[in-house]
């Protein structure tokens, strides 16, 4: 098995013991997929081919990018709608945060 999916399991299966509610889980996985995102600009932007090659090595672009690298057709379909529905909780939970505060 690859290492990103290996480190995708271990982040989910942590994730979701360690964090029992829903609002917490949500948070973790879009905060590993931000992490991701920004490793992945670090990559392409940073002009240091050591650190683009390691990056591009042992961390994947995003979560979609390991879900459509392991399937396709209809499980990747389902599995990326439920990556949208996540992110729109996450979106929802942070504006009620910013709508708390003011």
């Amino acid at each position: 098995m690859e290492f990103d999916v290996v480190l995708l399991i271990i982040l989910i299966v942590a994730g979701v013991c360690y964090f029992r509610r829903l609002d917490s889980s949500v948070y973790f996985i879009a905060s590993v997929d931000i992490f991701f995102r920004i490793l992945t600009f670090i990559k392409n932007n940073l002009g240091v081919k050591e650190i683009s090659e390691f990056i591009g090595k042992y961390f994947p672009e995003s979560i979609p990018a390991i879900i459509y690298k392991y399937t396709d057709g209809v499980v990747s379909d389902i599995l990326v709608w439920v990556y949208v529905i996540m992110f729109g909780i996450f979106l929802f939970y942070t504006l009620q945060v910013l709508w708390k505060k003011r």
